[in-house]
């Protein structure tokens, strides 16, 4: 019960910031939404897009799942979560920026490199297989290094993988083609709290937001 009496707490901060007082924020935004950026995060409790952007209700339309993936384009029946929102942001509410924010110490990653991935769940397992084609890249290029090495390179590598299938919807492929949406993959390192952003004339992962300086 502690933790909801904080989250109760939570609230009523919230509530003195938002009603309490002028309220406008509020007002506008029961009327209709308009963010110009999606973003496509990890579920991890350790990385709410909100708070590490410190961005105010209203400005960023938020999808998480296990991993921060994106699966590709396809019209088979099912329930297509992520597929339904990335439609709805592009389409109806016309985002101009799409990122797929990855960050280390991925537990969903953890359980693609698990030796017994098909043990860890009826749901987990068969999800975290969007990200197979970084598995087996990391396997061929990283064979014998230190684990924590491979991890974070295949974090990083599921994270490129989202983006190309991004590109596998037809309407995103066609807006970013125009201009109209742009696409980022960024990656929170938790250790450092420095946030990295893939370079696509690098091809490497670099600082956008580099490590805090104490001295």
């Amino acid at each position: 019960m502690k933790d909801i009496a904080r989250f109760l707490s939570g609230f009523k901060s919230f509530q003195r910031t938002y009603f309490c007082g002028d309220n406008q924020l509020y007002t506008q935004l029961s009327q209709a939404q308009h963010p110009k950026v999606l973003i496509i995060a990890c579920s991890d409790s350790r990385v709410d897009p909100a708070i590490l952007l410190g961005v105010e209700p209203g400005d960023i339309f938020v999808v998480r799942n296990v991993a921060n993936l994106v699966p590709p384009y396809e019209t088979s029946p099912g329930r297509h979560g992520v597929s339904a929102a990335l439609e709805y942001s592009i389409k109806s509410l016309k985002v101009e920026h799409v990122i797929v924010l990855g960050h280390s110490h991925c537990g969903g990653i953890e359980a693609l490199m698990a030796p017994n991935r098909d043990e860890l769940g009826e749901f987990i397992a068969p999800w975290v297989t969007i990200a197979e084609p970084a598995l087996r890249g990391v396997a061929c290029s990283l064979t014998g290094k230190p684990d924590t090495l491979r991890h974070r390179a295949c974090e990083q590598a599921a994270l490129l993988i989202s983006l190309e299938n991004l590109l596998t919807f037809p309407w995103v492929r066609e807006r970013v083609n125009d201009g109209n949406v742009y696409l980022h993959g960024w990656y929170f390192d938790m250790e450092k709290g420095e946030l990295l952003a893939y370079m696509a004339e690098t091809g490497a992962f670099e600082p956008l937001v580099p490590r805090c300086d104490l001295k």
